[in-house]
């Protein structure tokens, strides 16, 4: 359960006004979603019935098409903690709708072809590589400690909701370029917004510009007195210069040295094991594959039907995440839904391996994944991103996001990729078996090692993960 924490104590119109200033990294969610979800559209209009966009496509052209968007995000996310650090966040957010435009322009300006598809779903991958690490770091650094686990969960809300827009566009157009162009209203109504957004006042205190950091925290928490953001700028003081000194005290004459210091190393290893297990409970290697996992169910349901709920249950679970992670905390999330998630697949495998298909149980199995789906989103899944926004240092802070965003992308890539292989190895039901164990190794492990960040200041969690082993 939570424990007690910081509460600066600004008030309603401080809450008001760090959701308006969010809104660029929520218009960055919603860009991830449409960038992932778009190739899933191209490929399904290019491989119907009686379609010659690009005549003798192959398959094996086909699912580069699909995986280059999975493949190019590490990339970005690389490509970012170079520069993040120089640039800001602002500016780099500036880049990244760029990045997003332009890969609307390769299909637009010119003939569509293999390599015209392969450079779009490459564009779209690094944009979301940019987006994620950008999306994390800023909302981590702006939003006060009471606020920051539910505003940041709320990320992902609105990555489904860019799934939902760019679907239902498709619906409506039945034609995925179209789909795309309509799409640029995103990036666009971003750059309007960004104009409005302030630069992280902790990113200003690394470059020395303390006067300019005081004056938008002071606008971030409702335009209060100096003297009312005092405690809390005096902690991002103290936390920006501990970060400097630990950055100094470990220059070697090797690049490689700043992994050594447990600044960095200690909450990078707990975020690269838990974006593991994220993504098992969370169900990333069955993702592609949904409407063949809902027909091997063999409900009533017609599959097309059963997936588009999927997304539904996502969002349900990610709006409970708002409103129970200040109350419960994120450590009781996810001790709490990696057990039921782990249950549900067990009890899918069970099921599927010793009973006979009947309405009942095919019901039951619908119910268990759909179970599943909802918990994930409720804790697992979404507070990794929340964590990664906290654990790491000041000066470490780009480099450990952008590592976990691309290791996070490297594994779905692998997960998915291999996935049909697992399942003609051990047999369907029996991957959810291997599947629900691995989700309870995770959970010995997190009880063991996953500390309560909830309402804590960045300070005391840089401060916990240098004294305390991983």
């Amino acid at each position: 359960m939570k424990q007690g924490g910081v509460d600066f104590g600004y008030g309603i119109k401080s809450t008001l006004v760090q959701c308006l200033v969010l809104t660029t990294t929520y218009f960055l969610n919603v860009q991830q979603g449409i960038d992932v979800m778009m190739p899933t559209i191209i490929i399904g209009a290019l491989k119907r019935e009686g379609d010659n966009t690009v005549p003798g496509i192959t398959d094996e052209q086909i699912s580069w098409i699909g995986s280059l968007v999975y493949l190019s995000p590490p990339i970005g996310s690389l490509f970012l903690s170079l520069v993040q650090a120089r640039l800001g966040h602002r500016i780099c957010m500036a880049l990244t709708n760029l990045i997003q435009l332009s890969s609307v322009l390769v299909v637009v300006l010119f003939p569509i072809t293999v390599s015209s598809l392969y450079a779009c779903s490459m564009l779209m991958g690094l944009s979301t590589g940019f987006a994620t690490g950008l999306s994390i770091s800023y909302s981590g650094e702006v939003c006060e400690p009471k606020l920051r686990g539910s505003l940041t969960s709320a990320l992902n809300v609105f990555y489904f909701v860019g799934f939902f827009f760019v679907s239902t566009t498709y619906a409506i157009t039945e034609s995925w370029k179209k789909s795309l162009i309509i799409a640029v209203a995103v990036p666009l109504a971003n750059m309007l917004a960004l104009s409005m957004t302030p630069d992280s006042p902790m990113w200003l205190l690394s470059r020395g510009k303390t006067d300019k950091a005081r004056k938008i925290l002071m606008k971030l928490r409702g335009c209060v007195s100096e003297e009312k953001c005092a405690p809390e700028f005096q902690e991002m003081v103290q936390y920006v210069s501990l970060s400097a000194k630990s950055e100094e005290a470990k220059k070697k004459p090797s690049s490689l040295g700043s992994f050594s210091h447990p600044g960095l190393w200690n909450p990078l290893k707990l975020m690269l094991i838990y974006i593991f297990f994220s993504n098992v409970m969370s169900g990333v290697p069955y993702a592609p594959y949904l409407m063949n996992v809902f027909s091997s169910f063999n409900t009533q349901v017609e599959p097309a039907w059963a997936m588009s709920a999927y997304p539904a249950f996502s969002i349900i679970g990610n709006v409970f995440t708002i409103l129970l992670v200040h109350r419960l905390g994120k450590r009781y999330l996810v001790l709490s839904t990696i057990t039921v998630c782990s249950l549900s697949y067990i009890l899918i495998g069970f099921i599927g391996q010793f009973y006979d298909d009947t309405e009942y149980t095919s019901w039951a199995k619908l119910a268990l994944f759909f179970g599943s789906t909802l918990s994930s989103s409720l804790g697992v899944m979404p507070i990794g991103w929340i964590l990664m926004s906290e654990v790491f240092p000041m000066k470490s802070k780009n480099l450990g996001c952008s590592i976990c965003s691309a290791v996070y992308f490297f594994l779905s890539f692998f997960m998915t990729k291999f996935y049909m292989d697992l399942e003609k190895f051990i047999g369907f039901y029996n991957t959810f078996f291997l599947f629900g164990g691995i989700g309870i190794v995770g959970l010995v492990y997190f009880y063991f090692c996953l500390p309560e960040t909830e309402n804590k200041t960045l300070k005391e969690i840089a401060e916990h993960f240098k004294l305390e082993p991983v």
